[in-house]
């Protein structure tokens, strides 16, 4: 089946080295040996082992971004993402540190306990990010922000706004599952497009009571938006009128959201519908929390009776609007 290639993907945050030993039904006591039937070393953590499933799935190039120990494990690590044909030129290597590991005994039933060193991962920065690599990706994703602090980082944070307005998709997963890093994680909501937690992530990141609850306080796929009408303008042509309707958009969401995303309408007592654009002003985004003075316009005949109508602002994509009563006709 023909499909199209995706990227450049750049995977930003944790990079671990796991020894996985299966089944492990218990750890044996004193010197003791237990006879496991696999065990295995592989490339982990969420920005390392999701850049080389998406090497596995086709995507073309990807790059990875963080930071590992100048030790072997960080030869070992370095090998496997170059054997993938996943590019690691862009990992910091510590002098020092610990490349980050994990020892994990999975049970029969699959549950993961696990061992961990975090080693050089609590040491990534923003310079350890290339701009240019994610500037330029048409995907971002952001691996383990919850435990690499210092990305929470108004520069890095800009930076990733830049990339979404360019149109780059930044995806964020975490790592985990201490309430106290998960709850500072939510610092990136407003910045990215999809976050990817499990569902005991979820809960302690929101303090939901259950996943319906955790789903709608993560909610990063709109912002939750609230338009009043300040006033409305009308400018008499000689074969029309020019109708301009200055607005206010509050943004009770977590997430940026941008107004050309959304159309605005204006529909008349009588029945009659009118196209309206956001000029000036109306461009860019409505942040998070926020609210911005919003201008649309559009013509409409020289009859047309426009007050007591209303502006309808609808997302373009699911069809939801919002309907703003329009009281005033001042003409100027």
């Amino acid at each position: 089946m023909p499909h199209t290639r995706v990227g450049p993907v750049a995977a930003v945050g944790v990079h671990i080295v796991d020894v996985l030993a299966r089944p492990v039904e218990h750890i044996p006591e004193g010197q003791d040996t237990v006879l496991v039937e696999q065990i295995r070393i592989t490339a982990a953590g969420s920005a390392a082992g999701t850049a080389v499933d998406l090497v596995k799935l086709g995507a073309r190039p990807v790059t990875c971004h963080g930071a590992i120990g100048d030790d072997e494990l960080g030869d070992f690590l370095l090998a496997v993402l170059d054997r993938h044909g996943v590019d690691a030129s862009g990992l910091a290597r510590r002098a020092g540190e610990q490349t980050a590991a994990s020892i994990l005994p999975i049970r029969p039933d699959g549950g993961r306990p696990s061992f961990h060193v975090p080693g050089a991962n609590l040491t990534v920065t923003p310079a350890d990010v290339d701009p240019g690599a994610v500037l330029g990706a048409r995907a971002v994703h952001l691996g383990g922000m919850d435990v690499t602090f210092a990305l929470n980082d108004p520069g890095f944070l800009g930076l990733l706004d830049r990339a979404r307005a360019g149109g780059t998709v930044v995806t964020m997963d975490l790592l985990s599952e201490m309430p106290d890093l998960l709850v500072a994680a939510k610092a990136f909501l407003p910045h990215v497009d999809y976050v990817l937690p499990n569902l005991s992530q979820a809960l302690a990141m929101t303090g939901a009571a259950d996943a319906e609850g955790a789903a709608r306080a993560l909610d990063v796929t709109g912002g939750t938006l609230h338009a009043y009408v300040e006033r409305l303008e009308l400018l008499d042509g000689a074969n029309d009128r020019l109708a301009t309707v200055v607005m206010r958009m509050n943004n009770a969401g977590n997430r940026n959201v941008a107004v050309p995303d959304y159309r605005f309408a204006l529909f008349a007592p009588d029945g009659s519908i009118y196209a309206m654009e956001a000029n000036g002003p109306g461009g860019g985004q409505v942040q998070a929390g926020s609210g911005r003075t919003v201008i649309v316009s559009g013509f409409v005949p020289p009859d047309a009776d426009v007050a007591g109508g209303r502006l309808v602002v609808s997302l373009a994509d699911d069809g939801s609007n919002e309907d703003v009563p329009i009281a005033e006709d001042r003409k100027s």
